[in-house]
């Protein structure tokens, strides 16, 4: 063995010696430090955790609760499992709408519980890609597609802040409204030109429901070698199985019981403003 490959045996050695030691370290004094075992029990680690806790379907210390146990879906054990299921930190949340929420997934007649499988929820990843010698934050937002076997993770929308400055007709205020004439089809279209001059914005000639697809052009400047993908920062999910309200679930990181994946943010829905809240979470 050259000395080369030796220098690289001493050196992984003293890498998995240093991390095992602060493992060790972490195990006896981090965790004392976050709570101890307890805590770290209590803590909802796992999306899945937060779906089952969520349903009573498992405790705050992790035992399962089957079909047929006493305590499945009890309703008092469930509402204070709900209300740990809070980020009680968050100044978004008020109590009056906290309570409001739990009593109407609790309603003893046609209790709400979530189904891992039944849509209406989907992530968001915050996502770092480099960019033109730079660093750029890439937002994509996915949910969960079934299969004829299982089911999968699948990409639905994109947002990157180029992108949308790109196309940002009308936050350009120079940009002034604009058409083609009805007339223009006795013309062979030929004042298309100006819906095509460098420089201009081809879209204020589309018709009024028209969206830029921006993962589409976001796995168009992949495939040119022009955007590579680097890192996930941070995940949240956005959740509307719950008729007439949405939640916000976000990983929350301190000491304490009150930890881990959160609800974050709370609001009740009027007719109609889903789809507004839609395009702000889409950032539309």
């Amino acid at each position: 063995m050259n000395q080369s490959w030796s220098l690289r045996f001493l050196l992984l050695g003293g890498f998995v010696c240093f991390f095992s030691s602060f493992s060790l370290l972490h195990a006896q004094f981090g965790d004392e430090y976050l709570g101890g075992e307890e805590v770290l029990l209590a803590e909802t680690k796992q999306v899945n955790q937060f779906f089952r806790r969520f349903n009573c379907e498992e405790s705050p210390l992790g035992e399962r609760y089957y079909p047929g146990d006493e305590l499945y879906h009890t309703p008092k054990l469930r509402e204070e499992y709900l209300n740990m299921l809070f980020d009680q930190s968050s100044r978004t949340i008020d109590r009056r709408s906290r309570e409001q929420f739990i009593n109407e997934v609790m309603e003893a007649s046609d209790p709400v519980y979530l189904d891992f499988h039944g849509g209406e929820w989907f992530a968001e990843v915050a996502t770092t890609f480099r960019w033109q010698g730079r660093d750029e934050t890439v937002i994509l937002y996915m949910k969960l597609e079934e299969e004829e076997v299982g089911s999968e993770w699948v990409m639905t929308h994109a947002y990157f802040e180029p992108f949308y400055r790109l196309f940002d007709a009308n936050g350009q205020g120079a940009v002034k409204p604009q058409f083609i004439h009805p007339l223009s089809h006795e013309l062979d279209f030929m004042n298309l030109i100006k819906a095509f001059q460098n420089g201009g914005y081809p879209e204020i000639y589309t018709e009024q429901a028209y969206q830029p697809d921006y993962l589409t052009l976001l796995f168009y400047e992949i495939k040119r070698g022009n955007l590579s993908f680097k890192t996930v920062n941070q995940v949240k999910f956005h959740f509307f199985q719950v008729d007439g309200w949405y939640f916000e679930l976000s990983d929350i990181n301190r000491p304490g019981m009150n930890r881990g994946w959160l609800i974050t943010q709370l609001s009740q829905l009027e007719p109609g403003n889903k789809d507004l809240l839609l395009k702000y979470i889409y950032r539309r």
